[in-house]
C-alpha cells in the first residue's frame, strides 16, 4: 500500500512521545475514532486524498471534525498538513494501534467465518489465541460465505484453515491423485 512506510514512521514518533507523556492509551482511543471515521465517510477519504482542496482547508475540516482529542493527535495533523502528507492519517492511526497493541502484549487475530461471530464464540477464539500463542489478542471477524462453515484463523504468520472448503479441496485433491 502506498505511503505504508511513511506511515509507520509517523506511528513509531506518535507513539513514543505519547509513552514519554504516558497518554498511549488516550491517543490509541483517538486513532481508533479516526480510523473509523475515515472508513465511515467515502467524503472524509476523498477530501484527504484530493490535489484540489488546500491544505488549510483540510486541517480546518480534520480540527472540526476531532475537536475533543489528544494534544498529540492534533500535532499529528498538524504534522502531516505541514508535510503535505494528510491523506496518511488513516493508514497511520491504524498503524499506530497495531503499534501499541504490539507494545501492550497483544496481538491482532483475524478470524473468517462463513456467519458473523457470536460473543460466545469470540470468547472462545480469544482464549485459543492465548492457548496457541501464549499473547492477548483483539479478534477482527470477517465473513466470508464461500469457506461454507469452520473457520480462518490468522495471528501474525501463523494461519490455521479449519474451514469445510479446505477439507472438501483436501479430499478432492486425494481422490484425484488416486
Amino acid at each position: 500500500m502506498k505511503g505504508t512506510r511513511a506511515a509507520i514512521r509517523y506511528a513509531k514518533a506518535i507513539l513514543d512521545l505519547a509513552k514519554d507523556q504516558k497518554t498511549a492509551p488516550v491517543v490509541n482511543d483517538d486513532m481508533k475514532q479516526i480510523v473509523a471515521t475515515v472508513a465511515a465517510s467515502k467524503e472524509l477519504q476523498m477530501l484527504l486524498d484530493s490535489p484540489i482542496v488546500k491544505v488549510a482547508q483540510k486541517t480546518a475540516a480534520l480540527k472540526e471534525i476531532f475537536a475533543n482529542t489528544n494534544p498529540i493527535t492534533e500535532g499529528l495533523v498538524n504534522v502531516l498538513a505541514e508535510n503535505k502528507r494528510l491523506n496518511l492519517l488513516a493508514i497511520t492511526a491504524n498503524e499506530y494501534t497495531n503499534l501499541f497493541d504490539a507494545d501492550s502484549g497483544k496481538q491482532k487475530a483475524v478470524v473468517t467465518t462463513a456467519i458473523p461471530l457470536t460473543e460466545a464464540l469470540n470468547t472462545q477464539v480469544l482464549a485459543k489465541v492465548k492457548e496457541l500463542t501464549g499473547k492477548d489478542a483483539v479478534i477482527e471477524n470477517k465473513v466470508n460465505e464461500s469457506i461454507l462453515g469452520g473457520f480462518i484463523l490468522r495471528v501474525g504468520d501463523l494461519q490455521y484453515n479449519a474451514s469445510i472448503a479446505n477439507k472438501l479441496n483436501n479430499l478432492k485433491r486425494t481422490f484425484s491423485q488416486n
